[in-house]
């Protein structure tokens, strides 16, 4: 016996069935793009700094912008351009499980140093960065904090080869980048990248220098009537003066 569907119960599991995926329709991957997060070439543009844990030699982290490229990514770089990494010198005066944190930077008020994450646009799905390593058994890591401020580790990967290398590593879906309200996609943010030593590696003195730190992102975002009264910009404009006039 063949079982017969209204035609009506068919038009509203259809209409379910594409608001549905018209709702999160941001959720699907369709715009991937490439961003360079930081270069280091511009030391004004973005700054840093480091601090390592209690067994640091006194003055120890150093750090320093080495005129030194992957060439891998610049070859010999036969355009002189004016190509810069960020260069850390480390010493410790004790095998532990030792770590630096390399933290980006702002200026506050009075002119100090303090610590500002990095803003990542788009739903990032990957970050790499360029690591020269010289054969300690150190390892590398990335820290998000989500738009509820909770704060992610992820793995780059070990220290332990010679010379330039590309470590990367995949956000995992499980890290909220979106909410059901508006606006719906809520960005990401870098905090620091930590060195980690093992206790049975020499630490004495050693070196590590990062280039370009780069993601793969979405950045689609669907259009819909008034999406324009979500951009921070014209939020400001319209609120700024806190008079309702």
């Amino acid at each position: 016996m063949r079982l017969k569907i209204p035609a009506f119960t068919c038009f509203i599991v259809a209409f379910l069935l594409l608001f549905s995926i018209q709702a999160y329709s941001d959720e699907i991957t369709t715009n991937y793009a490439s961003k360079i997060i930081e270069n280091f070439d511009n030391p004004d543009a973005q700054q840093w700094i480091v601090r390592g844990s209690k067994f640091s030699t006194k003055g120890y982290p150093q750090m320093t912008y080495a005129s030194a490229w992957p060439e891998a990514l610049f070859g010999r770089n036969k355009q002189n351009k004016d190509l810069k990494c960020l260069g850390i010198h480390g010493k410790f005066d004790r095998q532990a499980y030792n770590y630096i944190e390399i933290i980006p930077a702002a200026k506050n008020d009075k002119g100090e140093l303090v610590p500002k994450a990095i803003d990542l646009p788009g739903r990032v799905k990957a970050i790499d960065l360029w690591a020269w390593g010289s054969n300690y058994d150190y390892s590398l890591e990335v820290h998000l904090r989500d738009y509820q401020g909770i704060e992610h580790t992820l793995q780059l990967g070990s220290l332990q080869y010679a010379g330039w290398k590309n470590l990367h590593t995949r956000v995992p879906s499980s890290i909220p980048q979106a909410r059901r309200y508006l606006p719906k996609r809520r960005n990401l943010q870098i905090t620091e990248l930590v060195l980690w030593t093992r206790p049975e590696e020499k630490v004495s003195n050693f070196y590590l220098y990062i280039d370009q730190i780069k993601i793969l992102t979405d950045l689609f975002e669907s259009r819909f009537d008034g999406d324009n009264l979500i951009e921070p910009d014209v939020l400001n404009k319209i609120w700024k003066s806190g008079s309702g006039k």
